[in-house]
C-alpha cells in the first residue's frame, strides 16, 4: 500500500524535528567513548644489523665508484673504503646512542645519526684529498687544534658570525 503524499511529508518533518536531538545523543557518546591507542608501536631506532650493513655497503659504493663526491676528492680503493665505511658508521652510531631504545619512533636520533655519518665521510675525504697528512690510523682527521693561519672557509664563516 502506498503511503500518500501528505503522510511521508509528515514522517519526514519528524525527522527533521528529532535531527538535533540524535546529534546531541552522538556528541554525548562521542565524549564518553574511550578512545584507546593502537597496540602497534613502530620505531625506526636502532636499526636492525642488516640496515647497518645495507649502509656501510652504500658508503662503500660511494667512496670507490665516480659520483660527484668522487670528482671532488677522488675515489678510494676497495679495501681503504670498506675500512673507512665500516669506522664511520660504527662510530656515528655510536654517537646516535647505539642500542639505546628511544620513547619516540626514533626519527631524531636517526637524524643524528644519517648527520654524524655524512660528516664524518667528508671529514675524510677532505683530510684524503689533502695529501692524508692529518689523518690518524684510522683514517679521521685528529682532533688536535691546529697552528696553520685559518683556511679562507673558516674565514667566511667567522666573518658571518660577527
Amino acid at each position: 500500500m502506498a503511503e500518500s503524499e501528505g503522510e511521508v511529508v509528515a514522517a519526514k518533518a519528524g525527522e527533521v524535528d528529532s535531527l538535533p536531538e540524535k546529534l546531541e545523543k552522538l556528541e554525548l557518546d562521542a565524549a564518553t567513548t574511550k578512545v584507546e591507542k593502537p597496540a602497534i608501536s613502530f620505531s625506526i631506532w636502532p636499526p636492525s644489523e642488516r640496515s647497518r650493513k645495507a649502509i656501510v655497503n652504500r658508503l662503500i659504493e660511494n667512496l670507490t665508484t665516480e659520483s660527484p663526491m668522487s670528482k671532488r676528492y677522488g675515489t678510494v680503493p676497495a679495501e681503504e673504503a670498506a675500512v673507512t665505511a665500516r669506522q664511520v658508521e660504527e662510530e656515528s652510531f655510536a654517537v646516535a646512542g647505539g642500542d639505546m631504545a628511544v620513547d619516540d619512533d626514533g626519527m631524531e636520533v636517526l637524524q643524528v645519526y644519517s648527520k654524524e655519518i655524512s660528516k664524518r665521510m667528508l671529514e675524510v675525504l677532505k683530510a684524503r684529498a689533502s695529501g692524508g697528512a692529518d689523518l690518524d690510523k684510522g683514517g679521521f682527521q685528529s682532533e688536535e687544534v691546529s697552528t696553520a693561519a685559518p683556511t679562507e672557509e673558516a674565514s667566511s664563516v667567522d666573518n658571518e658570525s660577527n
